[in-house]
């Protein structure tokens, strides 16, 4: 067995495991996702998500409502431009 074979070998052994991001079309149906939750929009294209009352909630196409804590999770950053 060769060195690269064997570091292959062991690189599957430790997986990474991320915990599941749940993206809805629609508000509510996140909400009813995770209720004692706050509800997020996430945009995966800047990796940002945004609270409810900032100016680019709800906003564009590369993005979707998800949970905040999948959103946390998911190791998406949390944005402050247009805070209220």
């Amino acid at each position: 067995m060769t060195l690269a074979g064997a570091i292959m070998i062991g690189a599957g052994a430790a997986e990474v495991s991320a915990t599941p991001l749940t993206p809805f079309r629609y508000e509510a149906q996140a909400q009813r996702h995770c209720p004692h939750d706050r509800v997020v929009w996430l945009d995966f294209r800047k990796g940002v998500y945004y609270r409810k009352g900032q100016k680019r909630y709800g906003q564009g196409f590369n993005g979707s409502f998800v949970c905040q804590n999948e959103a946390r999770s998911g190791l998406y950053r949390r944005s402050l431009l247009g805070l209220r």
